[in-house]
């Protein structure tokens, strides 16, 4: 095994249902840049959570399925799956061979969506793989910040994405609130995904005056819950209930100046 970095002091309670919640909506969809050879592997590679890694199995991964990523390559978490006593990276759609994971990707403001994939200079890997974090024991309490440096060997999470980029071109309000997290009056759909990730759930409905309404829902009990309803795509209302239990609504962005 091979150490390549400081890793965080674990806790030693287990992982709450909040905190696996901001692990999901801080990783998935995330982009960092490799700073080791990625190989591809249908099997998760193994990282352990004190740092260290198999180098001799990493080097028989690429030497049987060839590179996903290269160094200085630029990768996407496209999928997290927290199990018991591991948590479980997709990277650049795993091995699903359905093309290119930018080809898909789209961000906008307004009425103006781009694919990320037509911007120039971006180096990325044209297959994926998945990454395995493993514990000793069951999934400890811990936050994004402390997974994002436990994987400091492999992945510089620190330069600029292009969803960053889009974020720092947005009204204030927009980006305080996709730092934070939540969703608020006004927001799309880009944005709703960027601050709370893939929702739990989807339904969608055509009003009386034939708008489109549609709702997200995000959590599970008895944690909290949180509705976003879209009408023609931007929210119009946020609520929150915990265990099902009464409700509040966000305050909407001031109007524009």
């Amino acid at each position: 095994m091979l150490l390549l970095g400081a890793v965080p002091a674990l806790r030693a309670d287990k992982l709450s249902f909040d905190e696996r919640m901001e692990i999901t909506r801080g990783l998935d969809a995330e982009f960092a840049t490799v700073k080791v050879i990625l190989p591809r592997s249908k099997k998760p590679l193994v990282f352990s959570s004190d740092g260290t890694y198999d180098k001799n199995a990493w080097q028989k991964a690429l030497f049987e399925g060839g590179p996903a990523a290269r160094l200085g390559d630029e990768v996407q978490i496209t999928h997290v799956d927290i199990e018991d006593k591991r948590i479980v990276l997709e990277i650049n759609g795993g091995t699903k061979g359905h093309g290119h994971w930018y080809d898909h990707v789209q961000v906008g403001m307004g009425g103006t969506v781009s694919p990320i994939g037509t911007q120039q200079n971006r180096q990325v890997a044209a297959n994926g793989t998945y990454l395995a974090i493993v514990f000793p024991g069951s999934v400890p309490s811990l936050k994004t910040a402390d997974l994002r440096q436990m994987l400091a060997p492999i992945f510089d999470f620190e330069k600029h994405s292009a969803a960053q980029q889009y974020v720092d071109t947005l009204p204030e309000p927009i980006k305080k609130a996709i730092k934070e997290q939540r969703a608020v009056e006004g927001m799309n759909k880009d944005q709703v995904l960027l601050a709370l990730g893939k929702p739990r759930n989807k339904s969608r409905e055509t009003n009386s005056d034939g708008d489109e309404i549609e709702d997200w829902v995000y959590g599970d009990p008895p944690g909290k819950i949180v509705f976003v309803r879209f009408d023609e795509g931007k929210v119009v209302k946020v609520s929150e209930s915990y265990a099902n239990v009464g409700g509040t609504t966000m305050a909407p962005l001031p109007p524009p100046r």
